[in-house]
């Protein structure tokens, strides 16, 4: 299966394709997401992911007040819940011009749209959409998006295989264009964190969806957890991005900068070239070394013709010649008779006896 993004095509052989997700790191200043934008190009990323949602329709002001204390990640919020998603909302009238800063540095564009009527409006101008952990029990909202035609990435933070089950069976009842992502969602960045990732649970994926392409959407530090699920099949990744881990907001402090970033790229790329095939044979940078460091059989000792050949007659002796015998065949040799005399240290050839 494959999928468009842009004008590339993506499946699960690849390429790698790292979403930089900008989030709520805009701060609610438009100068500053189009800056984040430049520096995701730069930094290696193909995607600048951001969100599109209304405070009032992803989240419960009462909800929140009354549940008597702030949990996870949101305990250090110096303000109401409600407020940080007013503050972290976008105007739909960012949209364009998103988008067209995109075009003109080459990373593709898309969102996380939390309603409906976010799915509608930014549908114009994605190729993929994004659903976040979140919304992995809200079916009608995962069936809408879907039926938009374009392909979706999902993450499954905070799900139990029931979960992804429901949610997959709500995406596969209208596109095949899916990504899958294992996802942990505590954004509290504790070195804690890694012992709840399970990149294991990407096999469990490839078993019950065989015709899925596979991504990790991640919150730890570092590169373990990319270069892992890389390796366990994930191509696409997906990590929060800023330039300075010292400001204030929500995602900030977790996020990935331009240096990291770059550096989670660069060893990515390596990683993924590296796996190659299942394949297993001699390649084009090893020929000469299959010369130089093999052993090849020679003549122990100088030989006249007609003498028959015996294993004291015979050694494995670098470097291996072309036309010569490898030491498994030293029962080619043995007990055969000598067309013609031979040298002390020559090579030996089937050229070498008698028919």
């Amino acid at each position: 299966m494959e999928i468009n993004i842009g004008k590339r095509k993506y499946s699960q052989k690849g390429p790698l394709y790292f979403i930089a997700d900008i989030g709520a790191n805009h701060d609610g200043d438009l100068d500053r997401a189009l800056m984040l934008i430049e520096l995701a190009k730069e930094a290696g990323a193909d995607a600048a992911k951001f969100q599109n949602f209304k405070a009032e329709k992803i989240v419960s002001k009462a909800g929140f007040s009354n549940m008597g204390g702030k949990l996870s990640h949101q305990a250090n919020w110096k303000k109401p819940v409600f407020e940080i998603y007013q503050d972290a909302s976008i105007s739909q009238d960012w949209t364009p011009i998103l988008k067209k800063k995109c075009d003109e540095v080459g990373i593709d564009y898309f969102t996380s749209a939390y309603d409906f009527d976010s799915v509608d409006h930014v549908a114009p101008y994605v190729d993929v959409f994004k659903i976040g952990s979140g919304d992995v029990t809200w079916t009608d909202m995962l069936s809408y998006t879907a039926k938009k035609g374009k392909p979706v990435i999902v993450a499954s933070g905070a799900s139990s295989m029931e979960d992804v089950e429901r949610a997959m069976g709500a995406l596969q009842a209208e596109t095949d264009k899916i990504v899958l992502m294992q996802c942990n969602t505590n954004y509290t960045g504790s070195a804690e964190n890694f012992k709840y990732i399970h990149l294991n649970v990407l096999k469990a994926f490839a078993r019950k969806y065989p015709d899925v392409i596979l991504g990790l959407s991640d919150h730890t530090t570092g590169h373990a957890t990319t270069l892992g699920a890389i390796a366990l099949g994930a191509t696409f990744i997906e990590k929060h991005f800023t330039e300075d881990n010292s400001r204030p907001g929500p995602d900030h402090a977790f996020a990935m900068n331009p240096q990291t970033w770059r550096d989670m790229v660069d060893r990515s790329n390596e990683l993924f070239l590296a796996l190659g095939t299942e394949e297993k044979k001699i390649e084009d940078n090893e020929k000469q070394t299959v010369l130089v460091q093999r052993r090849g059989i020679r003549y122990a000792k100088t030989l006249p013709a007609g003498h028959v050949i015996t294993a004291d007659d015979l050694f494995p002796l670098r470097p291996y010649h072309v036309e010569g015998l490898h030491p498994y065949e030293t029962d080619k040799l043995i007990g055969q008779k000598l067309k013609t005399g031979v040298e002390a240290d020559q090579y030996t050839s089937l050229n070498d006896l008698q028919q």
